[in-house]
């Protein structure tokens, strides 16, 4: 497992949840909450593409803003979804 990889990964998916819940009022679960959904989201992306801390040749920018974009759609993905099942409770409650 390379540690910059996962580093990459990791801040990749925070951010796009992060963008995703800033952009979606909706489902924002705050900067906290965003920050920790869209790493779980990235972790999730990469175990599912077989790349968790391995995924990014870097000695290629492509290979790296192509970790960057899938994670952070994970990461973003997961905001939006978790957003949207606390925003169905609050509605119950």
């Amino acid at each position: 497992m390379d540690i910059v990889s996962l580093l990459i990964q990791l801040v990749s998916g925070a951010e796009g949840g992060n963008i995703l819940g800033g952009l979606i009022k909706q489902v924002n679960v705050g900067p906290l909450g965003n920050t920790i959904v869209g790493i779980i989201g990235a972790v999730i992306t990469s175990l599912a593409t077989g790349k968790l801390g391995a995924g990014t040749d870097l000695s290629s920018i492509t290979s790296i803003l192509a970790s960057v974009g899938v994670n952070a759609a994970g990461g973003g993905v997961l905001t939006v979804v978790v957003g949207l099942i606390k925003q169905a409770l609050a509605k119950k409650a």
